[in-house]
């Protein structure tokens, strides 16, 4: 019933920055259910990890590797959830994953790559 599609991951240098983007489609009762979003990121053979999540009144948490670099922030109008990375560090390489708390259980993005090269 929801869709989540992002974009926005590439390759960039260490220091650079990257911003992901995630809509969501579907059918609008289910869309208007949704309580927050988050981005998720996982490296190949560690547990995907909490980045930042946001609720639809603007309230934000963040991961403490992210924090002071990262921004999350949502556009209700347009069902889009952005995340700004600025000051991209090696170790922040990973797929990328957009997360919706509805319909339950939940609904994750198809992931994004980014690749912070040093």
């Amino acid at each position: 019933q929801v869709q989540l599609v992002e974009s926005g991951g590439g390759l960039v240098q260490a220091g650079g920055s990257l911003r992901l983007s995630c809509e969501a489609f579907g059918v609008v009762s289910s869309i208007r259910s949704i309580n927050f979003m988050g981005w998720y990121r996982q490296v190949p053979g560690e547990q995907r990890e909490l980045v930042a999540a946001i609720t639809r009144l603007n309230s934000a948490n963040y991961a403490d590797s992210v924090k002071g670099r990262f921004t999350i922030s949502i556009d209700n109008t347009k069902d889009t959830v952005y995340l700004q990375m600025n000051s991209l560090k090696p170790e922040d390489t990973a797929v990328y994953y957009c997360y919706a708390d509805r319909p339950l259980p939940g609904v994750w993005g198809q992931g994004t790559l980014v690749t912070v090269s040093s």
